[in-house]
């Protein structure tokens, strides 16, 4: 039955897309470099506790924390303080940046380290999260970022499960070393002050969206390495607590436009991946005669798809054996950014419209 093949060939691409590629496990660096952590923060209240503490509790003290207070109307500023770092509020975004690009190169402007470490406020690091980065940088020579793992809680964020994994091939596809556009996977980022000054840092992307990716193709085409680990339970975070609408601004700001740079080999084992994922689903709709060999490769990404959990967020196994449901939810997200990004031609994060295609505030 030529549906097997088909279905062994997409849980093989999977696999070939995901690598294992685990962080260090926090062994000693060559010597102490002055890290500073640059934190973006608009309207992270509810997330910023976690990370302070977890800043707080590492083997390796950052040198320095900074919150950029990107104009947030909630308490985020306060929390910041009382946990005693470094507090910057930024006002106004000027012409030609997006918000988060103005923060973090407000950030870095004022900061004082060796080692730069930009990190989301929903990030929650291990106590040896900070020594197995610095490590990863100082052994890769070049920049490094993270495929954190998923904390899935309510609903909408566990029925992201398919955009997660599809992050994460993305991102971890050994493919994606020999691309020219090849990203870094925004939530954490850690390089050298000599390599992100040689590049321009965020200044040289200042009215992008998908920041991440483009900062890693700077890298890249400046010949400055650029590698991506899983984070496996050492660095997490919760990417939509606040609902899904807040999860499909989130995603069409970078979907639809991060596609179009992937590694060609990428993008086909994606496709391959894809490809037998939806014909497995079609065992609710098929004749009885096809029934049982569409049941096997239904189940088949049903296994894979624990087995990824496991790295890549708490999808728990309910979720995994009901993926159609995470499919949908996937086409779903798609749509809603080919609309905002094809149609609109503006994004809106955080309560901010960005324009797609030109520079934007």
């Amino acid at each position: 039955m030529w549906l097997i093949p088909l279905f062994v060939c997409g849980i093989v691409s999977g696999y070939v897309l995901f690598r294992h590629h685990a962080l260090p496990s926090g062994g000693k660096s060559s010597g102490h470099r002055k890290l500073s952590v640059i934190i973006p923060a608009r309207n992270e209240e509810a997330s910023l506790p976690h990370l302070l503490e977890s800043l707080a509790a590492q083997t390796r003290k950052p040198d320095e924390i900074i919150v950029v207070n990107d104009g947030s109307i909630d308490r985020t500023a306060e929390i910041a303080r009382r946990h005693g770092v470094r507090v910057i509020d930024n006002t106004s975004v000027p012409a030609g940046w997006t918000g988060k690009n103005w923060a973090v190169w407000t950030g870095y402007r004022e900061s004082t380290g060796d080692l730069l470490a930009f990190v989301d406020a929903d990030v929650r690091l291990e106590p040896e999260a900070l020594s197995s980065l610095i490590e990863a940088c100082e052994r890769t020579g070049g920049a490094v970022s993270i495929v954190p793992y998923h904390e899935a809680v309510h609903a909408n964020e566990k029925m992201a499960m398919i955009t997660n994994f599809l992050g994460m091939f993305t991102f971890l596809s050994p493919f994606e070393t020999k691309n020219p556009h090849q990203g870094l996977y925004g939530p954490f980022i850690i390089v050298s002050r000599e390599h992100y000054e040689a590049v321009g840092g965020h200044a040289a992307i200042r009215g992008e969206v998908t920041d991440d990716l483009l900062l890693g193709a700077t890298f890249k085409q400046a010949g400055i390495p650029v590698n991506n680990f899983v984070g496996g339970r050492t660095i997490r975070f919760r990417m939509y607590p606040h609902g899904l609408p807040s999860q499909l601004e989130g995603f069409a700001k970078s979907a639809a436009l991060s596609i179009q740079k992937l590694h060609p080999a990428t993008l086909a084992l994606i496709v391959c991946w894809l490809a037998g994922l939806l014909v497995s689903q079609s065992v609710f709709l098929a004749p009885g005669g096809l029934t049982p060999w569409l049941a096997v490769g239904y189940l088949l990404y049903a296994v894979q798809m624990m087995h990824l959990s496991k790295y890549g967020g708490s999808f728990g196994i309910i979720v995994p054996l009901l993926h159609v449901l995470s499919v949908l939810t996937f086409v779903l997200m798609l749509l809603y950014s080919l609309y905002q990004v094809a149609v609109k031609r503006e994004v809106v994060w955080k309560g901010r419209q960005i324009q797609v295609g030109r520079k934007g505030r």
